[in-house]
């Protein structure tokens, strides 16, 4: 990654196909959280530098890392990328409030949910009904409780948060997701993990959940350059994730991991173990969200 700014090419994953039916639980899990403010926001992707660097045709649905630099604001960079806030702070594990330092990495993801302001009369459990969302999770993201008083006017995530637009909601309308279209690249991504099945079909970003037991390697779908490693933290949803920057222009995403092994910038051939099956982040049971960013899922 440039000093600066960098580009970090890549795009959907691809799921992989689900082989075998074994008695496996049903494993499902996050970072498939888009984030919504009182529509839905588009994913951040683009390349890492000021904002004459980032251009409208990067804004689609790749991961981006961006290096801070001098005067760099949270509220400016989540402009920059035309996310929320909280957006790069649940991506990052930084608290409310925390000040940027030259030369950090930012991990900007796409995340989805609800952007949400709060009125009078509000409460944690009203705000949970009315967008069809669980209250600890919106509890967990924003570091609050049910006991917590909320003002008029603050601002609240809604994880998975469903908007239902309705004259004079005053919510906003949701736009669509990214699709899940682009090149077919037949044969070209290999199944992550050996054995398990499929728990989830596609969703969030392009990804499907391939569970098996807890500790089982997980495999690089293709050759590649590890350009996120994380071993540790929330971010967002997805808990311990890699992702992986192919060839092909595209990117591969593996979350929930127990462990990674590979890190940032090393190259990776297909088939390499680069880390382990988990339930890290937002998970119901040991599996990996597996996506694909820029071309067709095949599974």
């Amino acid at each position: 990654m440039l000093a600066q700014a960098q580009i970090n090419e890549g795009t959907n994953s691809q799921n992989l196909q689900i082989l075998q039916a074994n008695a496996f639980p049903l494993a499902t899990g996050g970072g498939d959280i888009t984030i919504e403010n009182g529509s839905a926001l588009q994913p951040a992707i683009g390349p890492l530098g000021s904002a004459s660097d980032i251009k409208s045709e990067y804004l689609s649905d790749e991961i981006v890392n961006y290096i801070v630099r001098k005067g760099d604001t949270l509220g400016g960079i989540a402009k920059m990328f035309n996310i929320s806030q909280n957006t790069i702070i649940w991506a990052n594990d930084l608290k409310k409030g925390q000040a940027l330092t030259e030369g950090d990495s930012l991990v900007i993801l796409p995340i989805s949910g609800v952007d949400y302001t709060v009125k009078k009369g509000d409460t944690l459990g009203s705000i949970a009904k009315k967008f069809n969302a669980d209250i600890d999770e919106i509890g967990i993201f924003n570091g609050i409780t049910v006991k917590t008083t909320l003002a008029i006017g603050d601002e609240i995530i809604i994880p998975d948060g469903e908007i239902v637009s309705s004259p004079g909601a005053g919510v906003g309308t949701s736009k669509s997701r990214p699709s899940y279209g682009g090149p077919e690249y037949a044969g070209y991504y290999l199944r992550p993990i050996s054995g398990g099945r499929k728990t989830q079909g596609l969703h969030g970003n392009n990804g499907v959940d391939l569970a098996t037991y807890a500790g089982a390697p997980i495999l690089a779908s293709a050759d590649g350059t590890v350009i996120i490693s994380r071993n540790s933290g929330w971010n967002g949803g997805y808990g311990k994730y890699i992702v992986i920057r192919h060839p092909n222009g595209t990117q591969t995403l593996y979350s929930h991991n127990s462990d990674n092994i590979a890190t940032v910038g090393q190259q990776v051939k297909q088939g390499q173990v680069i880390g382990h099956v988990g339930s890290t982040g937002k998970s119901t049971g040991p599996h990996v969200h597996f996506e694909v960013r820029g071309a067709k899922n095949p599974f």
